[in-house]
């Protein structure tokens, strides 16, 4: 590498709520040559990011570009009502969509779940994000439905949250443009596949190819015995014999 190339480096993007530090701690461990940068967007950016080439991969949800970006799917998560805790849906441990039928839902701009048909009553305006529409659950004017880990992401102690049953998962993935596949790229696809350290990240590794060495014959061939070694080893057997036989009974002094 001359002096004037760069260094290389890694730069992940990653959406709210999406977890990456045990995959990037991996990183730091196979290649802590190789910084690892993380990049926070929000869900409805992280497209463009990755598009303009200002990070090499992203922790994404779906759906995804598939003309443009390849994708393998990690997890898909649980989705939740947002409730005050003395909302009457916490003495519950789930519910359906119908159940929120009368209930104000906030529906913010950068929903996550693409409802064909958002459940409940509309709120008078969309909240510009879900972290204000938490705000609003807060203060008792609506209720929110969002994946799990934004729950956890905006959580309050005056709020809470339950299962809803029948309501549209988001699925998480790794994603990144088709057309630019590089070999950090291949890494960090081993890593959250989890392949180990000793992997070729995916590529045919070259069958090692035995030896020719004549050693063992030849050292078979010492190990047998030949007649004529044979006969030595038994005359001499029976020579060790004949000479305790002889010791066995001494001669008699005349």
């Amino acid at each position: 590498m001359t002096g004037s190339e760069a260094s290389p480096s890694f730069r992940l993007a990653y959406v709210p709520g999406v977890t990456p530090a045990k995959w990037v701690r991996i990183w730091n461990e196979r290649l802590p040559d190789v910084p690892l940068t993380l990049l926070p967007v929000s869900a409805r950016e992280a497209s463009d990011v990755l598009r303009d080439g200002e990070a090499d991969a992203g922790l994404v949800r779906l759906p995804v570009d598939r003309s443009v970006f390849s994708a393998i799917p990690l997890y898909t998560e649980t989705t939740v009502v947002v409730v005050p805790k003395d909302h009457l849906i916490s003495a519950v441990d789930e519910v359906s969509v119908g159940d929120l039928a009368d209930e104000v839902v906030f529906h913010p701009l950068d929903d996550v779940l693409g409802w064909e048909e958002v459940p409940g009553e509309p709120a008078f305006e969309r909240p510009a994000t879900t972290e204000d529409a938490v705000e609003l659950v807060a203060a008792g004017v609506g209720l929110l439905v969002v994946p799990q880990s934004l729950a956890r992401l905006y959580h309050r102690r005056d709020l809470t949250y339950r299962t809803v049953v029948d309501a549209p998962q988001s699925g998480v993935v790794l994603s990144w443009p088709e057309d630019a596949t590089t070999d950090l790229v291949e890494d960090f696809i081993g890593i959250v596949r989890g392949r180990t350290v000793n992997s070729t990240r995916g590529r045919a590794a070259p069958e090692a190819q035995p030896k020719k060495d004549k050693k063992p014959d030849a050292v078979a061939a010492r190990q047998k015995p030949t007649s004529r070694q044979s006969t030595g080893r038994g005359r001499q057997g029976g020579a060790s014999g004949t000479k305790g036989a002889r010791r066995g009974k001494p001669r008699r002094r005349s």
